[in-house]
């Protein structure tokens, strides 16, 4: 609500109707649709994943005065496949499971990363970079996490070089070796 320039009713009910009638405002009035964006989504409760269907719900299925994009992590799904949120999981419109990098986009990927801190050199053998992506599974976030480890690791032993010895380190942290 205070997006729209509206201080917001106290009691939920209210609060949902205010909210609904200011976004339907917005659509008729400047022909905007507002869209609401949840990053992290996986992590929201099923209180509030049940506050953006209700949101969605003011048109009672003929149409919805807000879009949403609800990104977060593969349990994001799991959650929404549940009985209380099948409402909200019958209004999702487009679904997307983001797969990961092949090998040489992987490599690529690191290489890049790499030249963007100022270190176009190689640092990574190959052997460490097909440890990392095997157990990232090529998941960017996780790339990054084994990538970073695994140059503490080298350079906690005094490595110019991350291979596959220092690469162990941060997966056997990972997959529990």
């Amino acid at each position: 609500m205070h997006a729209f320039g509206q201080t917001p009713a106290d009691l939920g009910s209210r609060l949902t109707v205010q909210t609904g009638r200011a976004l339907l405002s917005e659509r008729e009035e400047r022909g905007r649709t507002p869209v609401l964006v949840g990053d992290e989504a996986h992590l929201m409760s099923y209180e509030q994943l049940e506050s953006i269907w209700m949101l969605t719900n003011q048109g009672m299925d003929q149409d919805s005065p807000l879009s949403c994009l609800l990104v977060g992590q593969p349990t994001l799904r799991r959650t929404m496949k549940l009985a209380v949120l099948a409402a909200l999981e019958q209004r999702t419109a487009l679904r997307y499971t983001m797969p990961g990098m092949p090998p040489k986009e992987t490599i690529s990927y690191v290489a890049h990363h790499l030249k963007i801190a100022g270190r176009p050199d190689r640092l990574f053998t190959e052997d460490a970079l097909a440890l990392i992506h095997t157990t990232s599974r090529g998941y960017p976030r996780a790339v990054n996490n084994l990538s970073l480890q695994a140059l503490a690791a080298a350079c906690a032993t005094g490595k110019n070089l991350v291979d596959e010895a220092a690469a162990r380190a941060p997966v056997s942290e990972v997959v529990g070796d």
